[in-house]
C-alpha cells in the first residue's frame, strides 16, 4: 500500500497532507475501489516511516471528506460516498461563480483568486 501513497520526507508539504492527498487522488481516480481495505494507521506509519498520529490525522480528514469510512475494529475502507467528491466540488465552484458575479468580478479575476488559493493550499 505504501507504494501507492507517494511520500517524500524532504518535501515542504506536511506529511499528513502528503498521505491525505495521495490517498484522495487514488480514491478519486478509482485506482482504489470502493470497499478497498486500507492499511491500519500503525502499519501505514511504519511503511512510510512517520508517526502514527500523522497518518491518523490524514485518515480523519479523509473520513470527514467522505472518502473513507472507519468500521471500528474492522478497519478503514474506501467509502462509497467518495464518488460524490467531484459533485461536491462542482457545487462549490458554482456557488463561488455566483458569488463572484454578485461582487462584480470578471472571470479572469475570479480564476486568479482560485489559482492563488490552490497554490496557497499546496505549499
Amino acid at each position: 500500500m505504501s507504494q501507492i501513497v507517494p511520500f517524500d520526507s524532504a518535501s515542504p508539504v506536511p506529511p499528513f497532507e502528503q498521505v491525505r492527498a495521495g490517498l484522495a487522488a487514488r480514491i478519486n481516480d478509482r485506482s482504489l475501489a470502493v470497499g478497498t481495505k486500507l492499511p491500519t494507521v500503525r502499519q501505514l506509519a511504519v511503511d512510510l516511516g512517520i508517526a502514527p498520529n500523522t497518518v491518523a490525522r490524514a485518515y480523519r480528514e479523509l473520513e470527514e471528506a467522505g472518502l473513507i469510512e472507519t468500521r471500528g475494529r474492522a478497519g478503514s475502507f474506501v467509502g462509497a460516498s467518495g464518488d460524490q467528491t467531484r459533485r461536491r466540488a462542482q457545487q462549490a465552484a458554482a456557488e463561488y461563480a455566483a458569488v463572484t458575479r454578485r461582487l462584480g468580478l470578471d472571470a479572469t479575476e475570479a480564476l486568479s483568486i482560485v489559482r492563488a488559493a490552490l497554490d496557497e493550499g499546496s505549499g
